[in-house]
């Protein structure tokens, strides 16, 4: 691709701040500014804010993101900022209807029409009516629950069914990781936060179950999700939490996707301080088949590189909402 693209971050958190600083290294890719509401990073270059050095791109604050989705004709915005879609539409609304792209991380997204079915009808057509193309995608929902298992049972003539296991050593991961799952909370703690959304955990087991039945074709008869806490028994500590044994020290998540009363569809997500790293997907089909890989996947990069890696391919994407249902096959590319 030789049209330089032009591309701007809505959200410099962590994620957002990691896919700024791969981006810049991308040939045909110029970086036009930043969207942020933190006083520490509005009004200044988005070079020094990733801690590159000046770009000659500007942050500015939510509040005037118009300003910059305006001034000159984007390519792609780069959406960042929150996990539901409830809460991130005035955001996506106004790159669409600047008639910008946009690839977003925002987990509900991947799959909105299970949770937020009224907000995803209005946003595809609102995107539908500026000519553009808006997507949600990452590591997980987007590739490990997901896109990948689809992909595998290519090779299959029938499928009974498929079970994906995540295996995370949490004391590895970011601060505001280990935060959301809960470490060093007693259970009672946890329970309380979970319900008043103070934390989440992981969000997406049943977007990413309805994005694979999606893919294969197969209608689903109920879907169920559930997260409960793994309790530490004995003191463990990470860079950020000193946990006591009968604290939380990770939790267990399922999601189940039935067909009648049979699992067709079973994710599990094991994240917990001193677990293994795996990814493991198995398929009950003809043939059988069982991947895994014995690193894991590393969230923040992989989650960097899946969005940097589907802007070519939602260019040339179907106007409207979508899922990676319905772009061809992302893969890494040098430059676009």
């Amino acid at each position: 691709m030789s049209k330089e693209l032009k591309v701007v971050i809505y959200g410099l958190g962590a994620i957002g701040s990691l896919i700024a600083k791969n981006l810049l290294n991308r040939k045909n890719v110029k970086l036009i500014g930043g969207i942020d509401v933190d006083p520490s990073k509005v009004d200044k270059d988005l070079g020094e804010v990733i801690g590159m050095g000046k770009i000659g791109a500007k942050v500015v604050h939510d509040n005037d993101a118009e300003e910059i989705l305006n001034r000159e004709k984007l390519d792609v915005a780069i959406h960042t900022v929150t996990t539901y879609l409830d809460k991130a539409y005035s955001q996506l609304e106004k790159c669409i209807k600047a008639g910008v792209n946009v690839v977003s991380t925002a987990e509900t997204l991947a799959y909105p029409w299970y949770r937020f079915p009224r907000i995803a009808e209005k946003l595809d057509s609102l995107a539908k009516k500026y000519n553009v193309t808006i997507i949600g995608t990452g590591v997980n929902p987007g590739f490990i629950f997901d896109t990948l298992p689809a992909f595998l049972t290519s090779v299959c003539v029938n499928v009974k069914n498929i079970h994906i296991i995540r295996s995370i050593d949490a004391s590895k991961r970011r601060y505001p990781f280990q935060k959301k799952y809960g470490l060093s909370l007693t259970p009672e703690e946890f329970e309380e936060k979970m319900k008043k959304g103070e934390i989440t955990a992981h969000v997406g087991y049943a977007e990413s179950i309805m994005l694979i039945s999606s893919m294969l074709g197969i209608k689903l008869d109920k879907v169920f999700e559930k997260q409960e806490p793994i309790i530490a028994d004995k003191p463990m500590e990470t860079n950020y939490f000193k946990i006591e044994a009968g604290q939380v020290c990770g939790i267990r998540g399922l999601g189940v996707g039935y067909i009648d009363d049979r699992e067709f569809i079973k994710l599990e997500l094991l994240a917990a301080v001193g677990r293994e790293d795996y990814d493991e997907v198995i398929i009950d089909g003809n043939p059988p088949l069982k991947w895994r890989n014995e690193y894991g996947t590393a969230g923040d990069i992989a989650t960097a590189a899946m969005v940097i890696n589907v802007i070519p391919k939602i260019l040339n994407a179907p106007k409207g909402l979508i899922t990676m249902k319905n772009i061809t096959i992302p893969s890494y590319t040098s430059e676009f």
